[in-house]
């Protein structure tokens, strides 16, 4: 449940926070007061792409924050340890758009990908918006929604992964099955899996290559700079190292015979002739190990020039030409077992394809028993809101494609009569705006609960209704309201009237300065916002009187 929002700097918003109980709290206001922002910061912070035109005029960066208590919630939380974001039963949502275009998010704390701030989002919040109505026309969209209130998610998700599976085995089939002459082909890789046998290397022997055609390409240089360096260790001039160590250590000696403190240092030097003579041992054997040996770093060079050869043929790094040579020689295999591979092929799509029927079988009626509540539920609530004698039912028409699809098989239509006597329609197809809310609306409401989403978010469902319809309205969102955490935004007294809290939106203007605010309205100022939302510029006391009524009358029902 959503327990506070903050918002800062978004839009014509400076800055607010708000705290939200349970139940329906509705949101009011003049139109352009901004009702509609909570809606967008909430909508940010599940996860929505965000623009840089809704950070306020003039600031840096918008900051928004949710806290959400996700103490009956043990699958959000489960979700939060897995992604190593859980902090006891709490959740924030914290997210930054910045005036340049670019965005941070944070859960708990710690910075997430909007990837990961959309999958937590989508759980914790369903928003309805004005838009959904359009949505609703896509029939896309009619079987999701079909899915969802029928509980379909392990059906669909075995439907879709035999299909995945069947399409991934008939691929298969064809690129064995391609047409091209696999003797050819078969010659072609022979060649090359044969002469990468015989010159690609390990990574461990390639790297000693390199290093003995490194050695080679410089011995010259090294059987002269070691010669340099003998000379400078123990060579016969005067100047050598173990020359100038042996005349020190014999000079500390004798210092040491007229003050004993300096016998350590006649040790250190001799440590160090000792070292001396070892750095010369092993500087000996190497010089004998070094060879000028030309045929050799011929033969080197040449090697590595064939492996820089088929380096550029296979267009792989030298390094990766032995796990080259075991991909082709996969292939060469898998060519040369083509028959036995087909016919393995062939009884696994048969196979494939028949778990896929029996799955989208059972899937078909799970859709066809969820159709006909859902079309029930619908027409029920039409006739509330008044539109008796309408009906709605659902359609559903199998697919053209024979072949397994990831969606199962059959497509669904939202059906609709909008008067008694007259055949139903495609939903799509309805010209009336009033008539297409209305249904909607119904198909929202009687698809709703059909989740695990704690807070339901609705923004002005309410459009093109009025009268006793909109007060149904107000009645059901209410109901739900016991059930789930419902924020409405609305500009109906009549469902304004049945929230359990009110939150008014309000805008102001001040030196060339526009800003929004958002009150929490007691039982005297509601009752003065619900008369105004009545009466207009002029509240009578009729007005206010009859405001009141609707607010008692609400309170009354539960």
């Amino acid at each position: 449940m959503l327990r506070s929002l903050y918002v800062k700097d978004f839009a014509i918003v400076g800055e607010v926070e708000i705290a939200f109980g349970p139940g329906l709290t509705v949101v009011t206001g003049e139109t352009g007061a901004g009702k509609s922002l909570l809606v967008d910061a909430l909508l940010m912070l599940a996860g929505n792409r965000a623009e840089s035109s809704l950070v306020r005029h003039g600031c840096e960066r918008a900051e928004l924050s949710a806290e959400f208590d996700l103490a009956q919630r043990e699958d959000l939380r489960e979700w939060l340890r897995e992604e190593e974001l859980d902090d006891d039963n709490a959740c924030q949502l914290r997210r930054v758009l910045r005036s340049e275009g670019t965005s941070r998010a944070w859960i708990n704390g710690r910075p997430v990908t909007l990837t990961q701030m959309k999958a937590l989002g989508d759980r914790l919040i369903e928003i309805h918006g004005q838009h959904e109505h359009q949505a609703l026309l896509e029939r896309s969209q009619q079987l999701g929604l079909l899915d969802a209130f029928g509980g379909h998610a392990d059906a669909l998700a075995e439907v879709r992964k035999t299909a995945i599976a069947w399409r991934t085995v008939v691929a298969r089939i064809k690129d064995i099955s391609r047409g091209e002459d696999h003797a050819e082909r078969i010659e072609w890789l022979n060649h090359q899996v044969s002469e990468l046998d015989t010159h690609a290397l390990t990574a461990e022997a390639l790297a000693e290559l390199e290093e003995s055609h490194k050695r080679l390409a410089n011995s010259g240089q090294l059987l002269q700079g070691c010669a340099g360096l003998a000379d400078l260790l123990d060579g016969d001039s005067e100047f050598s190292i173990s020359r100038l160590i042996a005349r020190a250590h014999g000079e500390s000696q004798r210092l040491a015979m007229l003050d004993p403190a300096l016998t350590s240092l006649g040790e250190l030097l001799d440590a160090a002739r000792i070292h001396v003579d070892e750095s010369v041992d092993t500087l000996s054997r190497y010089q004998s190990s070094l060879d000028l040996d030309p045929e050799r770093y011929a033969e080197v060079d040449a090697q590595l020039g064939t492996l820089h050869e088929l380096s550029r043929k296979h267009r792989v790094n030298m390094a990766e030409l032995t796990s080259h040579g075991e991909t082709l020689r996969q292939e060469l295999e898998s060519l040369r077992d083509a028959g036995t591979e087909l016919v393995r092929l062939e009884r696994e799509r048969r196979e494939l394809k028949s778990q896929y029927q029996s799955a989208a079988k059972e899937l078909s009626k799970a859709r066809l028993a969820a159709a006909r509540k859902l079309g029930d539920s619908v027409t029920e609530l039409l006739s509330e809101l008044g539109m008796s004698g309408g009906r709605f039912q659902i359609e559903l028409e199998p697919t053209a494609n024979e072949e397994p699809e990831i969606q199962g098989a059959e497509r669904c239509e939202f059906m609709v009569s909008a008067n008694p006597g007259q055949p139903v329609r495609a939903l799509r197809k309805v010209a009336s705006g009033g008539e297409l809310s209305r249904i909607s609306l119904a198909i929202e409401v009687a698809a709703l609960g059909h989740d695990d989403v704690g807070t339901m978010v609705f923004d002005e469902v309410d459009s093109g209704i009025g009268g006793a319809v909109a007060e149904v309205v107000g009645q059901k969102l209410r109901r739900l309201g016991s059930q789930r955490q419902v924020l409405c935004v609305t500009h109906l007294a009549q469902v304004a009237a049945q929230g359990h809290a009110h939150l008014q939106v309000s805008k102001s203007a001040e030196d060339d300065n526009t800003e929004t605010g958002i009150e929490q309205l007691n039982e005297k100022s509601r009752r003065d916002e619900i008369a105004r939302m009545l009466g207009g510029i002029e509240i009578t006391k009729e007005t206010l009187a009859h405001a009141k009524q609707m607010l008692q009358v609400a309170q009354s029902g539960d």
